[in-house]
């Protein structure tokens, strides 16, 4: 090999590696101030991509991972007990003690600020309340009173990412002793929180996941009791789109061509190669712009 094409090589590879690195300092999501996690299983990144990939799937309008409540909203008035559920962007749920990329397990601060050190685990105390089996919601029974709620993802180690919700100030107005607030949820299932059923939507938007009474990991983990979410999309004349959440994801942003859709959602098992544990209720929807 001649001089000169090592020096066209070194500088075709040279340039490159230039170009990947500022797209990874452009696009990748905020760090903490934590040492860097190590990377996942080399067969959970190839899922992830695979999914990415999709043509129907897009990035968050803000691109930028976040917690947030998918049922309160700030200055909500509730009775006690209640249902206070987790929503999660751009990253997915682990339970605690397991790694597996920047996915996390959610964290509940009651009238309690976010850390002023990220780099310390997170305390176990009644303002810190920790769901580190996988938990997409909790009951809270809490006094007449002013709250404020945060959400706050930590890794393995409950040591916070920088992902949380914005505060959520809410007023309990009266607490109910006649309801128990293991009654609340309800019999553990699937459901598609958003859009709702028969809506006429413009992409991109967003479909929110909920499990109730199951916990939420990356398929690569294989934890006993964990599941994934599986998004089934049928369109007539068309063949099935099947979007697989193996990354622990509990929402995805689609922008599928307009037409009229069928959606259904499935809780699969981590440890039963591929095993329904539980489907959702069937909704159509109606996409009126396309791409």
């Amino acid at each position: 090999m001649t001089r000169s094409s090592l020096q066209t090589r070194f500088s075709t590879w040279t340039c490159a590696a230039v170009a990947t690195m500022l797209a990874a300092s452009i696009f990748a999501p905020a760090a903490s101030a934590q040492p860097v996690a190590k990377p996942a299983p080399a067969p959970a990144k190839v899922a992830e991509d695979v999914l990415a990939a999709h043509p129907w799937v897009v990035p968050p309008p803000n691109r930028e991972p976040e917690a947030y409540f998918s049922n309160i909203k700030d200055g909500d008035k509730v009775v006690s007990p209640f249902v206070v559920r987790f929503g999660l962007s751009m990253r997915g749920i682990v339970p605690a003690g397991t790694a597996s990329g920047r996915a996390g397990h959610h964290h509940l601060l009651v009238n309690q600020s976010l850390p002023l050190d990220f780099t310390k685990p997170l305390p176990f105390t009644d303002q810190y309340v920790h769901f580190g089996k996988g938990q997409m919601e909790t009951v809270l029974n809490l006094k007449p009173g002013t709250y404020q709620l945060h959400l706050l993802l930590a890794d393995k180690g409950h040591i916070p990412y920088f992902v949380y919700s914005k505060p959520m100030n809410i007023t309990v107005t009266r607490q109910d002793p006649q309801v128990k607030p293991a009654t609340i949820t309800g019999a553990p299932r699937v459901e598609i929180l958003s859009p709702a059923d028969d809506a006429s939507v413009r992409g991109p938007f967003r479909v929110q996941f909920q499990a109730v009474g199951y916990n939420i990991a990356p398929a690569a983990t294989a934890l006993p009791d964990t599941t994934r979410f599986r998004l089934t999309v049928d369109r007539a004349g068309k063949p099935q789109e099947t979007l697989d959440f193996r990354q622990g994801q509990t929402e995805v942003w689609l922008q599928p061509p307009k037409g009229d859709y069928q959606l259904r959602l499935d809780l699969v098992s981590n440890t039963q190669s591929g095993a329904v544990v539980a489907t959702g209720k069937g909704m159509k929807l109606s996409v009126t712009s396309a791409p």
